[in-house]
């Protein structure tokens, strides 16, 4: 009832298409509620949830220092069209912790950031290409909607209408962790390439590792060609460590998207680097980039109380290990069922692979058996366990959820893994 409501006044029932069941079949759940690690659905049905807003919630639902920082902020207005103390805040707490931001701008969401990052990249060096990786998925900007992944692979649907063949024209996209091609290209072109953009770790076709060297291979040839690195830390950032994906590799970019986490749960994306590249952004350069709602106060509180919790109670070592069970749970659930596998793993982001080759790169994620993935999702959501909707997508563990949690997550997959073998 609640779909077939929506559906008649939003495209498809949904607000962003991750959330529609394309790559599974039937309908979304409703969501009512969330508290700690659960949700519940409009039907009462309570689930462990490793979508967490897809990546926002390393505190889990309603942390209560989160929650106490938005009721504090609410009293006061939600928002001014002029500078807070929130917003220098936010940003002081974002230079400390991540090593390639000297200056950072707010934004309201990780598309934003990632349109401006690319913007300035082009204004900085006068130059107009962008090189992307294939399966990378950096927002819904039209020029680096070309091969993404995230619900462009989930649907079927690698590029989108509405998309000048002009927009994408400066745009080459590249196999993720093939350096031989990198190479190529910067031997060939490399005075022509504005910026290369990566997800240090890709979580949009689910999660994929960069192999040795392929990150050291960017970073030395933007350097050697005065390219901008941009690194999209919109979902790995404060995930895999607190200075993000950067931190955890010791390959620091020269600019750094950033969503998700520093938003808490929020409305919140960000965009930083060196401050000479940053200071081409107007008024201080010429670079145009605005936004009424950036730095709104309660998405400003909400972000700060999240890093707060964060750098006050480090979590990253909690949750690799929890990550880790996951991770060989999964293996052993579908190893038991003789179904071929495979397991993305960083940290707090898991990704079970129904593919027998380790996942490297987009070309072997889109040959995953997304018929058998629709089936264990179903399975797990049967047995209470929420998992994001599309195989190309990651799976979050948060602060909330303990052994028991996970252990219950790998018991519904052996249950429902032998089931769906039983069934095939």
């Amino acid at each position: 009832m609640a779909f077939q409501r929506a559906a008649q006044c939003i495209p498809g029932g949904v607000n962003s298409p991750a959330r529609a069941f394309g790559g599974v079949g039937g309908n979304p759940l409703f969501i009512e509620k969330g508290n700690g690690f659960e949700i519940q659905d409009l039907d009462g049905n309570s689930y462990i949830d490793y979508c967490g807003s897809w990546g926002p919630l390393i505190l889990g639902h309603r942390h209560p220092h989160v929650l106490a920082a938005i009721e504090d902020v609410l009293s006061q207005g939600t928002s001014f069209g002029a500078p807070t103390l929130l917003e220098t805040g936010l940003a002081e707490q974002v230079v400390k912790a991540v090593p390639s931001v000297e200056k950072v701008r707010m934004v309201n969401s990780g598309t934003e950031a990632t349109m401006s990052a690319v913007r300035l990249a082009r204004g900085y060096t006068q130059r107009d290409v962008i090189v992307k990786f294939s399966g990378c998925y950096h927002g819904h900007v039209d020029s680096l909607l070309v091969q993404a992944g995230s619900s462009a692979t989930t649907l079927g649907v690698p590029s989108s209408p509405g998309v000048p063949s002009g927009c994408t024209a400066d745009t080459v996209s590249l196999p993720f962790n093939d350096i031989d091609q990198i190479h190529q290209l910067f031997e060939r072109e490399g005075d022509k390439v504005a910026g290369v953009i990566v997800e240090p770790v890709a979580g949009n076709m689910g999660v994929v590792l960069p192999q040795k060297g392929f990150l050291e291979a960017l970073r030395e040839l933007t350097k050697q060609y005065g390219a901008v690195l941009i690194f999209d830390e919109v979902m790995t950032g404060f995930r895999l460590a607190y200075g993000g994906a950067q931190e955890r590799l010791g390959v620091i970019p020269d600019l750094t998207t950033m969503g998700k986490i520093i938003g808490g749960g929020l409305p919140v994306g960000a965009y930083g680097g060196r401050s000479e590249i940053m200071n081409h952004m107007l008024p201080e350069g010429a670079v145009f980039q605005a936004g009424t709602l950036s730095g709104n106060p309660l998405a400003m509180a909400c972000g700060k109380a999240t890093l707060d919790a964060i750098e006050e109670n480090p979590p990253y070592e909690r949750l690799e290990t929890l990550g880790a069970r996951l991770a060989q749970g999964f293996h052993e659930a579908a190893h038991k069922a003789g179904i071929p596998h495979t397991v993305g793993h960083a940290g707090s982001m898991v990704t079970l692979f129904f593919h027998d080759k380790p996942v490297t790169d987009y070309e072997i994620a889109s040959k995953c058996d997304t018929e058998t993935f629709g089936r264990f999702f179903w399975g797990m959501l049967k047995r209470g366990i929420y998992l994001p909707c599309s195989q190309f997508e990651a799976a979050f563990v948060s602060d909330a959820m303990g052994i028991e949690q996970i252990e219950q997550t790998i018991d519904a997959a052996t249950d429902t893994l032998c089931s769906v073998q039983q069934d095939h």
